[in-house]
């Protein structure tokens, strides 16, 4: 059989999954891989169109009836959260517009959470590169950013008015859940996508330069030293295991989400 897989392009994505990619997991399937952004992931899932596929954890509750939750290969950790930036301090958001990367992404769910007291007035969904251009240019009073922007949003002269991965770990103690890997009910085997999933990964550990040319080509123009920074920021236990924190963690994003009437109710995972 060959494996039908959609991932982001992104440094911790590639990483992960270059052997598994590459056939280099032993009596793993050829791999059909695609490449798009996690906004797109998350409403492609939908139609089932993939057998492995990288969502948001807020995009879960439309989606665990035709996928199961894997306990690795997806973006959990501490320090690591969506930014909230401005190009100068504002006391809150009301009557604001605010830029997002899309609507089902957990960066914008916990933006939501926090938000909920003095929510803006106008949400815009952007393309991600976007986003701080368009902060920094006045097309938008603010901009929610992820992943490699945590390295680079003061090139563009703004401001973090703050840190949701901060904000979300001091009120839970957990980390941030941010990415999932899903595999299809029915068409795939949870267990050995599983370990196959945990043998790329440990690949990737054990011999990084093996997978630098892939990374460093998807990267989307992401100097090398952003790579590397942000390869160590999103690729740690989590991606190995969830465990009991990250199983944890999921639980309280999604279960404050369905008690604030913002997603679908669905079974805890502890």
């Amino acid at each position: 059989m060959e494996l039908s897989l959609a991932v982001s392009p992104c440094p911790n994505d590639t990483f992960v999954f270059h052997a598994l990619i590459h056939g280099q997991v032993p009596g793993a399937p050829p791999v059909n891989l695609t490449f798009a952004d996690v906004d797109v992931t998350n409403t492609a899932a939908l139609d089932g169109r993939f057998d492995l596929v990288k969502v948001s954890y807020a995009a879960l509750p439309w989606l665990l009836d035709d996928y199961e939750l894997l306990h690795c290969g997806g973006a959990l950790g501490r320090g690591c959260g969506p930014l909230v930036l401005a190009r100068e301090p504002l006391a809150d958001l009301t009557g604001k517009t605010v830029a997002v990367p899309g609507d089902r992404t957990t960066a914008y769910l916990l933006f939501r959470l926090w938000s909920a007291e003095h929510p803006p007035a106008h949400i815009e969904v952007v393309p991600f590169h976007e986003i701080m251009p368009g902060v920094a240019e006045g097309r938008f009073d603010a901009g929610l950013v992820i992943h490699e922007a945590r390295f680079t949003y003061q090139r563009f002269g703004l401001i973090a008015l703050a840190d949701l991965g901060e904000w979300w770990e001091a009120d839970t103690g957990l980390p941030i859940p941010l990415g999932a890997i899903l595999a299809k009910k029915g068409t795939v085997d949870p267990v050995e996508a599983t370990e196959w999933i945990r043998a790329s990964l440990r690949q990737g550990w054990l011999d990084p330069a093996a997978s630098y040319e892939f990374v460093l080509a998807n990267a989307q123009e992401m100097e090398p030293d952003v790579v590397r920074q942000h390869i160590e920021l999103y690729v740690n236990e989590f991606t190995l295991d969830l465990g009991k924190d990250g199983l944890a963690a999921a639980d309280a994003l999604l279960g404050r989400a369905a008690a604030a009437g913002l997603t679908p109710a669905v079974k805890p995972f502890v």
